[in-house]
């Protein structure tokens, strides 16, 4: 059994897993989404086990609760808070949110390392290359770090210590116990944080997988 919840914009529908940070898909319907999800699965389950945790084969998913999308559910990133983000976050739940995000950067980063720099086109010809996307990827965890309190200027590509240092902050912050609440003033709670960083980092990691073909 995995509890998920659903974000339902106009034209899509996020399933994102309230337990295991960043497994989450989207679809043009809740079917769509939730078959997508069942599909990754298998991607998620190399980083849960780098974690340190046994990800579950096959689960049952369950739908726990359905929120309105957003136009950035519209954009193609999950916006939806349902009310388990809400909840206390204790040092167990702080440990299910770092240790998937540390996993998921080490996993990006070491696939970056190898992948090429010209990454096939997609279907429009869109898509970012292999630096380009890395950069990408630096300059949004500067933006969501603010979201949590954290305020580092964006790191250059190159700059290896600022990028550690970001991280460093934003591992720091999410591993602190919490009631739930936003982690600073107009910002996010712990569980959406961790769930927003780690779906980023993955969306992106298997993008590149699937475009270095």
């Amino acid at each position: 059994m995995a509890d998920i919840y659903l974000e339902t914009g106009k034209k899509k529908v996020f399933a994102g897993s309230l337990d295991w940070p960043g497994w989450g898909r989207f679809g043009k319907s809740e079917e769509e989404a939730i078959e997508a999800l069942a599909a990754y699965g298998a991607r998620y389950e190399p980083i849960a086990t780098a974690a340190g945790y046994s990800f579950p084969a096959a689960p049952r998913l369950n739908v726990v609760e359905r929120v309105p999308g957003t136009a950035t559910t519209e954009f193609g990133a999950p916006d939806g808070h349902p009310a388990a983000d809400g909840s206390a976050v204790t040092a167990a739940v702080a440990g299910r949110h770092t240790k998937p995000l540390r996993a998921a950067w080490a996993a990006f980063d070491a696939y970056a390392a190898i992948a090429p720099e010209s990454l096939r086109k997609g279907p429009r010809g869109g898509g970012r290359d292999r630096d380009k996307m890395i950069g990408h990827v630096i300059e949004t965890e500067s933006a969501y770090a603010r979201k949590i309190g954290v305020k580092h200027r964006p790191p250059a590509l190159e700059d290896r210590a600022a990028v550690d240092a970001l991280r460093d902050d934003v591992i720091a912050t999410l591993g602190r116990t919490s009631d739930g609440g936003p982690l600073t003033d107009n910002g996010w709670t712990a569980r959406y944080a961790a769930r927003r960083f780690v779906w980023h980092v993955l969306d992106h990691l298997w993008e590149m997988e699937d475009r270095s073909a």
